[in-house]
């Protein structure tokens, strides 16, 4: 499989996370079953450079964290997307993130 193919099957599936929601690059990883997280992140950093329409800012590591921030245009962006959409961050991590969980083996 193609680098760009896994990039796009790591968007379609990012695309699927509802608003509201957030997912983890591990979980995104275990979905595809085709690589790791690490490469889940290195494809979501690569939507920054002209494909629209990727909530990225919905991907966090296990912890909850927004590891990703930096690859925003501000470090705060993330947060700010997620708590235009309800989701309540503090410390840089995400509250209630286990209810907020969104799991694509468990919807897809």
């Amino acid at each position: 499989m193609s680098k760009q193919n896994y990039y796009q099957q790591v968007y379609d599936v990012t695309q699927m996370i509802p608003e509201g929601r957030v997912s983890t690059y591990g979980a995104i990883a275990d979905y595809l079953s085709l690589g790791s997280a690490r490469m889940v992140g290195w494809a979501l950093g690569k939507s920054f450079s002209g494909i629209s329409g990727v909530p990225a800012h919905r991907v966090v590591n296990s912890k909850g964290e927004l590891s990703g921030r930096a690859s925003f245009s501000h470090p705060d962006l993330m947060q700010q997307l997620l708590e235009e959409e309800g989701v309540k961050v503090n410390n840089h991590k995400v509250q209630n993130f286990k209810k907020l969980l969104w799991k694509p083996i468990d919807y897809l």
